[in-house]
C-alpha cells in the first residue's frame, strides 16, 4: 500500500488557479449567500428545507440503487419547480425589485436581521395588553414571530420598528386610530410593522368567529408564528398555533403558550365549535 501511494507522488500536482477562477468560486459563492438569505427571510424557507430532504433522499435512492424512487423523484422534479416559481412569485418580483434598487453590497448580515428569542417581560408587555383589551373589548391581532420569517406579510403593513409596550399595542388598537384594522407583527423584542394583511383560513370555523380569527389561523397554517387574538364582540383572548384555535384562554393559559409553548388542557382546546 505504501509503495502505491509513493508511486502516485510524482503524478501528483496541484491544479492551477487563475484570477478568473478565483473570481468565479467568489461570485457563485455570493450568489449562494444572497440566495439562502432571500430564502430564510420569507416563507420559502420551509420549501427549501423540503427540497433538501427531497435531495437526500435521491442521493440514498441511487446510493442504494432503488430504481422506482429515484424515477418517481426525476417525474416530480420539473413539475415542482415550475409550481414553486408559480406560487413565489410575488416573492421573487420583490427580491428582484430590490436588486434592482440595491445601492450597496450586504456583505454583512444585518444585526437588525439577527433573531433573539422572545424574552419574558415582552411576552408580559403582550399579556398586560390583552387584559385591558379584553376589559373594553377591544379588538386585536398580534402575530409573534418564531422560525419562519414573516417580512413579506409585513410589507403589507406600516414599519413601525418600536420597543413592545402594553401602552404602544393599546395605542395601535384603539378603535379610533387610524392603525387599528388589521395585525401587529412581533419579532423578538420590537414591534415591526401594524396593519399588515394576513392569509384567511379556509378551514371552516365557528360562525361567531370574524375576520380576525380567520386571520390568526392563516397566518399559522403558513408559519410557525402565535397569533394572540382580542375578541371585538366579547372580550374573548384566544391564541392560534399551528392552525389550531384555542378559545376563552386565561392570563394563565396565555402566558404558558406563548413563554414555553405549553399547550392549555384538552377542555380548553376548541375549533370548529362555539364557545359556551
Amino acid at each position: 500500500m505504501l509503495e502505491t501511494i509513493v508511486n502516485l507522488l510524482p503524478d501528483f500536482a496541484m491544479p492551477s488557479f487563475r484570477v478568473g477562477s478565483i473570481l468565479d468560486i467568489a461570485l457563485i459563492t455570493y450568489a449562494t449567500y444572497l440566495l439562502l438569505r432571500w430564502i430564510r427571510q420569507t416563507r420559502a424557507w420551509g420549501v427549501f428545507k423540503g427540497v433538501l430532504t427531497l435531495a437526500a433522499i435521491y442521493l440514498i435512492a441511487m446510493f442504494l440503487d432503488m430504481h422506482a424512487v429515484r424515477w418517481l423523484i426525476e417525474q416530480i422534479v420539473p413539475v415542482a419547480a415550475i409550481a414553486l416559481v408559480v406560487l413565489f412569485q410575488p416573492e421573487l418580483r420583490k427580491a428582484l425589485e430590490r436588486l434592482g434598487k440595491a445601492r450597496r453590497i450586504p456583505f454583512l448580515v444585518d444585526p437588525e436581521e439577527e433573531r433573539v428569542a422572545n424574552s419574558t417581560q415582552i411576552i408580559e408587555e403582550v399579556i398586560v395588553a390583552a387584559k385591558r383589551m379584553s376589559a373594553t373589548k377591544t379588538g386585536g391581532l398580534v402575530v409573534i414571530e418564531q422560525d419562519i420569517p414573516l417580512k413579506d406579510l409585513e410589507s403589507t403593513g406600516i414599519t413601525l420598528d418600536a420597543v413592545v409596550t402594553s401602552q404602544l399595542l393599546l395605542s395601535i388598537f384603539e378603535n379610533s386610530a387610524p392603525m387599528h384594522d388589521g395585525a401587529v407583527i412581533v419579532r423578538a423584542n420590537r414591534i415591526t410593522a401594524a396593519t399588515c394583511i394576513l392569509p384567511l383560513t379556509g378551514e371552516h370555523l365557528s360562525s361567531d368567529l370574524g375576520t380576525r380569527h380567520r386571520a390568526a389561523v392563516g397566518v399559522t397554517e403558513i408559519s410557525d408564528a402565535y397569533a394572540l387574538v382580542i375578541s371585538e364582540e366579547t372580550g374573548a383572548i384566544s391564541i392560534a398555533k399551528e392552525g389550531e384555535l384555542y378559545r376563552n384562554l386565561t392570563e394563565g393559559d396565555v402566558r404558558n403558550m406563548l413563554l414555553a409553548g405549553i399547550r392549555p388542557a384538552k377542555s380548553r382546546k376548541r375549533r370548529r365549535k362555539k364557545s359556551s
